[in-house]
């Protein structure tokens, strides 16, 4: 049991140290800058200064924008596992993330005047396929790490096909699309910045309010029914949220796996299951560990710009493994 004043420790040390890489990740790239030369243009009113534009048009909004999402991914993981109940639940095992991108795609490629549409059908898509693998995965007795995954295979097995037919019919628009079916930041900037970030703002909003829901939830069904609380609707609310913070992070940038399923293990390490503490630690490490991603990819094998969801691919792939075989399911 992890105490209070440490667990706040830990999140206030976290971080700063947030803050401190998010400032070197900005200094990184073809044309090194210095982390003084960061700070002045940045508290900087004038655009008067050599690197203005460099860090306000190309890599601020970049690491920004994989700050709010791999903090959006990491409070969606959590969630789910508290409504699901068990350490596997994440938007990308759970087919979230390939529910809300195929409906995505249709509009990227058979309708793409309906742009504007893509973070609406990304939440229906997530819906959808949330349901279907709860709807699944339900059994008398719960449900259980292995209905999850089981059903979360079919799901992400559905959607795939919904991919790859759309890619055949659409094979001429699918350049366009391929870096965001990789879950790349490339080129990312202030657009898509300004299109999240009020989504964003909402949902860690309404994920503090959430906070006491999911810490009774997780206690169990039964000690929250003797705690007069109704179990359906705090499991719909919470699982809401959760695809909609899911939702959004997929419509902006496309597929990024496993964030939600490594972080929020990871935070229950360091700050315990208290939601209280356990949610902001997941956000900011979510934040952290897709920043390290994206900046890994595109300064570690320059020039190439490998996406950042490739990198959590790889990371993500031998971590889900690793649990499950200490969990022997």
């Amino acid at each position: 049991m992890v105490s209070t004043a440490k667990s706040r420790a830990i999140i206030i040390i976290t971080f700063c140290c947030l803050l401190l890489i998010a400032v070197i990740a900005i200094g990184l790239g073809s044309v090194r800058i210095a982390v003084p030369d960061i700070l002045t243009t940045l508290f900087t009113s004038s655009g008067e200064t050599k690197y203005y534009t460099i860090i306000f048009d190309i890599r601020l909004p970049r690491v920004l924008l994989a700050l709010i999402i791999g903090a959006n991914i990491a409070i969606s993981g959590a969630l789910l596992q508290a409504v699901m109940g068990n350490p596997l639940a994440d938007p990308g095992l759970t087919g979230v993330t390939a529910g809300a991108a195929a409906c995505v795609l249709v509009i990227m490629l058979a309708y793409p005047e309906y742009t504007y549409l893509v973070p609406i059908a990304a939440f229906v898509g997530g819906i959808i396929a949330a349901f279907i693998v709860y709807a699944l995965a339900w059994r008398r007795t719960g449900i259980t790490p292995i209905t999850i995954i089981l059903s979360g295979v079919a799901v992400n097995a559905l959607c795939g096909g919904v991919v790859g037919f759309l890619s055949i019919i659409y094979s001429d628009r699918l350049p366009s699309a391929v870096q965001w079916l990789n879950g790349s930041l490339a080129a990312k900037g202030n657009g898509a910045l300004l299109m999240i970030y009020p989504y964003a703002l909402v949902g860690w909003i309404l994920s503090i309010f959430a906070i006491r829901k999911a810490n009774i939830i997780r206690l169990g069904d039964q000690v929250a029914t003797n705690l007069g609380e109704n179990v359906t609707r705090i499991r719909i609310v919470l699982s809401l949220l959760a695809v909609f913070l899911a939702a959004i992070s997929v419509a902006a940038i496309g597929m990024i796996g496993f964030i939600g399923l490594i972080v929020p293990h990871m935070a229950r390490l360091l700050v315990g299951s208290d939601y209280k503490y356990m949610l902001p630690m997941s956000m900011i490490l979510g934040a952290l560990v897709l920043l390290l991603a994206d900046t890994g990819g595109r300064t570690l094998f320059a020039p190439l710009d490998i996406p950042a969801g490739i990198l959590m691919a790889v990371i993500g792939g031998p971590y889900f493994l690793y649990l499950m075989r200490r969990r022997a399911f």
